[in-house]
């Protein structure tokens, strides 16, 4: 018959065994859970920023054209002038909102070239740091808008497309594409795979022209 003291010798290692097994249980949970831990915690952080992202450049979209759209287009019909005041009004209240908002601006500086038809007048810069394309504001001041206002969305190229048997008016568009450099791409593949993010913030926006 097994002594007392046998007895919980054999006990206690058999707890220790018990414990150390749930403890290579949990290591274990643990590795597994916290890649997806990860992902969701970045994934939260990074698709707000985003989102907040868009609301502001859609915000900023807006005013600009609507600045543009409320400037005499007589300038527009000056050769002398490679960039109209309109323009350049539009591209001063997205850059200064850009700095005054502590969002990069890329370095972008004023077009000086007279644009092609149509009127459309292209920004680009991607130096000061930012990623990929970094930013490109595009304003066209002969956007053709329908009357109806029945029309897709503008595209991101703000290209005015005439809608047949409507009359049209013209407008300003605003396209201002951000490049966003995304966090939860990367850490995706910790699952096994890889998500397809744009590498663009894109906001557009048209006003009808007032003069």
């Amino acid at each position: 018959m097994m002594n007392s003291r046998r007895l919980r010798a054999l006990v206690l290692h058999l707890t220790r065994c018990v414990l150390s097994k749930d403890r290579g249980a949990q290591l274990v949970e643990f590795a597994i859970a916290l890649p997806l831990l990860m992902v969701f915690v970045v994934g939260i952080f990074d698709f707000s920023g985003a989102f907040t992202l868009k609301q502001k450049l859609t915000n900023l979209a807006r005013d600009a054209a609507r600045t543009a759209a409320a400037d005499p287009a007589s300038d527009l019909a000056r050769p002398s002038t490679p960039v109209p005041v309109s323009v350049n009004d539009a591209y001063q209240s997205i850059d200064n909102y850009l700095i005054t908002n502590n969002l990069n601006d890329c370095g972008i500086t004023p077009a000086s070239e007279v644009p092609t038809p149509p009127a459309t007048w292209t920004y680009s810069a991607a130096g000061n740091g930012c990623p990929g394309n970094g930013l490109t504001i595009i304003i066209n001041r002969f956007y053709y808008f329908p009357e109806n206002g029945t029309a897709q969305a503008p595209s991101v190229n703000c290209t005015a497309t005439a809608v047949a048997g409507q009359i049209t008016v013209i407008s300003t568009c605003v396209s201002i594409q951000y490049a966003y450099q995304w966090k939860f791409g990367g850490l995706s593949q910790l699952l096994g795979g890889r998500v397809g993010l744009p590498n663009h913030i894109t906001a557009t926006a048209v006003a009808m022209n007032e003069n």
